[in-house]
């Protein structure tokens, strides 16, 4: 599932390619995509129709379109394999396409959008007093956002009473964090995913948020982390920060700080990379 960096990615091509175009037509080409949205695939074209879109936003893995003279945004659900393409009017269509949306302009290109295993899909929700459709207003601030308090997510951080990794993926602590990015965050703190939040002192959690934002500073600049062809950007481009990953992904590989063989344990119906001697796991767990 797309982390914070290969959201923003796709933000970024869809503030380029999208913001300010106002829609002419929409097809929902299969009701999966829009299961989200209560009132059906008719009532999500219509009320699309004839608006224009505003600059996209983003909150951790999160993603939508505010809809301009509304107070309703586009949320967009990529889950394991959607895609927000933008695409000229004329290319063939994709296997896979679920929604198309085009635009009065002359710019000759349309936005759709691709979901081979329709975990994901569009659907339009009323916003928040702060911007955010609704649906997400119990989404925490995510590290790179400049509003987000250090000092805060410390203090929840050591009244959670949890283990650090389950801390970053828990969204209403800190958003955009997924398993990938928790690994490389962790690796270059030292610190193994097991380790009770209560054990953390100011100056490592800022150690740990500062390793945070550098390896989504990291991925961001290299399009964000693609294993395959199912996460790609607007323009069909996959990122390539897979190539500079430390921990996930690597069991058995030399770790690059000392040379032990890293290892993968499964964790919470997914898998941990770590390294056994430069994460040494912690003597006790926290009580439950």
């Amino acid at each position: 599932m797309p982390e914070l960096p290969e959201v923003e990615v796709v933000r970024r091509g869809l503030e380029r390619w999208v913001a300010h175009r106002t829609v002419t037509d929409v097809e929902v080409l299969h009701p999966r995509a829009v299961r989200r949205h209560a009132a059906g695939g008719e009532d999500f074209a219509h009320r699309l129709k004839g608006h224009r879109i505003g600059t996209p936003s983003r909150r951790g893995k999160y993603l939508w379109l505010p809809v301009e003279d509304t107070t309703t945004s586009v949320l967009a659900h990529l889950g394991m394999s959607g895609q927000l393409l933008v695409q000229p009017h004329d290319a063939p269509d994709e296997k896979h396409l679920r929604i198309r949306v085009r635009f009065d302009d002359p710019l000759g290109t349309e936005l759709r959008f691709v979901d081979q295993r329709t975990f994901g899909g569009l659907s339009l929700h009323e916003n928040t007093a702060e911007g955010l459709p609704d649906v997400i207003a119990h989404i925490a601030r995510d590290p790179l956002d400049p509003l987000f308090d250090d000092a805060a997510f410390h203090t929840a951080l050591r009244r959670r009473r949890t283990t650090i990794k389950r801390a970053l993926l828990d969204q209403s602590l800190i958003s955009g964090v997924g398993n990938i990015y928790a690994d490389e965050a962790l690796w270059r703190s030292r610190l193994h995913y097991d380790r009770p939040t209560a054990t953390f002192t100011r100056p490592r959690t800022a150690a740990l948020l500062g390793h945070v934002r550098d390896v989504m500073n990291a991925a961001l600049a290299v399009g964000g982390t693609s294993f395959d062809s199912l996460y790609v950007n607007v323009n069909g481009e996959s990122g390539y920060f897979d190539r500079s990953l430390d921990a996930y992904g690597r069991e058995d590989e030399p770790c690059r700080r000392c040379g032990t063989p890293m290892r993968r344990r499964s964790w919470m119906n997914r898998s941990s990379y770590f390294c056994p001697r430069c994460q040494r796991p912690p003597v006790s767990r926290p009580r439950p």
